[in-house]
């Protein structure tokens, strides 16, 4: 059983560190001239996993057919759609050459499409092995290009009011370093919620497709993360369900103290939980640093922005630190011919060592990499990773083991049940037979089929 590999906040601080200490050693003034010569004849075509990325993506794409004369087309799919976009777009004769695998689960359903990176320039780059996504023969099947956290995104300035009430619960957001601590705060706001202006604690938890990924697989992580730490182990072919109660539990919280009234969530989107945050509706979100782009610029100003883990009421839950990790892997399309792969290996290359490529990944994406090429003046002006940072400096940081959830259809089945049981129509013990018969079912179909 192949092992994935933990995130960590020293992890995170090597790479800062690293990238301080490797100012000089880009070769990024002749990264243009490099890839034109090596892609002349080629093409790219990179099929984009995240929607919030799109436009960025398309202008950097523009910028070096512009510097190179080498096409290079992005499609970005919908929101919770990639795996099913994937496939078709590769059963196209014009197919992708630049794709992505969210971790082993979805290495072992394409790894016949990876070619190996080994020797790439794109994993010369790399600032740590560990950022690599090998196969079972020990080759580089896809690499890490973004490393990111989640946790519950809150509104200090709101928080600082709410503690300036009768009866307040706690005098600062630090005092908030357990479940029930969480509960005992939502659930006064939650009843001062027209004394405060607001609607909710918690922003909608929509089960829309561009917001149901937040419960049935970030927020279904720390069960997962629970019992594999109990077990010390880092996947399974059969999930036990030892933490379900404590997943339902922060569940149930996010139903009873929200903005919305719990048998609307299957029209609400992601877009609604953002803007009732941005506009100062709710105090707490479910959500990661990448959703600072749907924040900023509204009523929520940066110093006011802050984040929480995902407590569930596990023993020793106060050291928890914030959910870190990637289940973003670029692969390169081996079925591709030789030279549109020579032009997506050299694209790649220009994305990370070319100030062009540099300043659209951490300026205009706001994204953390992974890339001994970012040094300091490359690191992302984004509030919430700043945050994120110095908060798991002293925190043990949650691993992102969702990435072994076993299919999509797994992650559909547990959804489904979940919004079942919010709108009264279904009861909890069919999220425990989704999360856990179905594991096991699931995982034994996908590893069948990738035989």
């Amino acid at each position: 059983m192949r092992k994935m590999k933990r995130f960590t906040a020293f992890t995170l601080a090597a790479i800062m560190g690293l990238a301080m200490l490797q100012g000089c050693g880009s070769s990024s003034t002749s990264s243009s001239d490099s890839a034109s010569k090596t892609a002349a004849t080629g093409k790219v075509y990179y099929l984009n996993f995240k929607p919030e990325q799109a436009d960025q993506w398309t202008a950097l794409a523009k910028k070096y057919t512009d510097e190179t004369g080498v096409p290079v087309t992005v499609t970005t799919a919908a929101s919770g759609t990639y795996e099913q976009t994937l496939k078709s777009e590769m059963a196209k004769t014009e197919a992708p050459t630049l794709f992505q695998v969210n971790g082993p689960v979805g290495l072992a359903s394409w790894k016949d499409y990876c070619l190996d990176l080994s020797n790439s320039d794109i994993d010369k780059d790399l600032s740590s092995k560990d950022f690599e996504l090998k196969d079972e023969s020990g080759q580089v099947k896809g690499i890490a290009y973004v490393i990111e956290t989640y946790g519950i995104i809150y509104n200090n300035a709101l928080i600082k009011k709410y503690c300036e009430t009768s009866g307040a619960k706690i005098k600062s957001v630090d005092e908030i370093t357990s479940f029930a601590k969480l509960k005992e705060v939502a659930d006064d706001i939650q009843s001062k919620a027209d004394q405060l202006g607001i609607k909710g604690a918690f922003t909608s938890a929509g089960f829309d497709s561009s917001s149901d990924w937040r419960f049935k697989t970030h927020l279904a992580n720390l069960p997962i993360y629970y019992e594999y730490k109990d077990n010390n182990e880092t996947s399974t072919e059969a999930i036990k369900g030892t933490y379900l109660n404590d997943f339902k539990q922060i569940f149930d919280l996010y139903l009873t103290d929200s903005t919305t009234d719990r048998t609307l969530l299957s029209g609400k989107t992601g877009d609604d939980a953002a803007a009732e945050f941005a506009t100062g509706q709710a105090v707490f979100y479910q959500n990661g640093t990448w959703a600072y782009k749907d924040i900023q610029g509204n009523d929520v100003s940066d110093d006011d922005l802050g984040m929480l883990p995902i407590y569930i009421g596990a023993n020793g839950e106060s050291s928890q630190g914030l959910c870190t990790g990637s289940e973003n892997y670029w692969c390169v399309n081996s079925k591709a011919s030789k030279e549109d792969q020579d032009a997506t290996l050299a694209f790649l290359k220009w994305v990370v060592e070319s100030d062009e490529g540099r300043k659209a990944l951490s300026d205009d994406m706001g994204f953390v990499t992974p890339f001994s090429t970012f040094t300091d003046e490359y690191l992302p002006k984004n509030p919430l990773v700043v945050f994120a940072q110095k908060y798991n400096a002293s925190k043990t940081p949650v691993s992102w083991n969702f990435t072994t959830m076993p299919s999509e259809q797994w992650k559909n089945d547990v959804g489904s049940a979940m919004l079942e049981y919010a709108q009264g129509t279904g009861e909890w013990d069919a999220v425990k037979s989704a999360f856990v018969d179905n594991w096991a079912t699931e995982y034994k179909a996908a590893h069948s089929s990738a035989q």
